[in-house]
């Protein structure tokens, strides 16, 4: 036997999930275009093609839903940029995975906007993203600076080049790219400024090996 039948519990669950995966969706084009405080359960509704009643089945609080949206677009970043810090590498794996994110980032608009919006809100400590933007920093400079510690040991790292300053610098880069892609995305190249600032710090093309 290849399997067995798919039984109603078994396609409404998976049902369910395909629904969620959805609504997720249709909340990052809202959060992003208006911003969390713009956004309106009955807006995403809507625009789901189901009752208010029917959303809050899945997500009970635009809270829950804020959640869920930053949750899943974090899930997709980690797996296109592992950490390589422990590994056999140089640490240049890493460094140009963040490059790869940030191109790839560049073909969903939609992923751009939500950042973009999302983090200047989160900026009031009020604001329910505010935690998650604050450990989304913290461990995004731990992951910076560890590829950059690890690109050192190697004799990869320029002298006088400081693994924390650099992560924070590169972060800031990249918020501020984002913001003039989205003015300007025929003229803004952020992942060729972002690879060119990197290898700024490196003593080797970021493409070595």
């Amino acid at each position: 036997m290849n399997g067995s039948p798919e039984t109603p519990d078994t396609h409404g669950y998976a049902k369910g999930i395909a629904r969620r995966a959805a609504i997720v969706a249709v909340a990052t084009e809202f959060f992003g275009r208006v911003g969390y405080r713009g956004a309106t359960m009955l807006q995403i509704a809507a625009a789901c093609g189901i009752s208010r009643a029917g959303l809050l089945h899945h997500f009970p609080t635009k809270e829950s839903l804020l959640e869920a949206v930053l949750t899943d677009r974090d899930r997709a970043n980690r797996v296109r940029l592992p950490a390589d810090h422990d590994g056999p590498d140089d640490g240049l794996v890493a460094l140009r995975k963040l490059v790869e994110v940030v191109q790839l980032n560049s073909t969903v608009p939609a992923i751009i906007n939500l950042y973009s919006v999302l983090s200047a809100e989160a900026g009031d400590p009020a604001h329910p993203a505010h935690d998650h933007f604050v450990r989304r920093y913290v461990a995004s400079r731990a992951d910076i600076q560890g590829s950059l510690e690890h690109a050192r040991r190697h004799g990869h790292l320029a002298e006088g080049v400081d693994p924390a300053t650099t992560a924070i610098e590169l972060i800031a880069l990249m918020d501020g790219l984002q913001v003039q892609w989205l003015l300007a995305p025929d003229v803004v190249d952020m992942a060729g400024v972002l690879r060119r600032r990197i290898e700024l710090a490196l003593t080797v093309p970021l493409d070595r090996g």
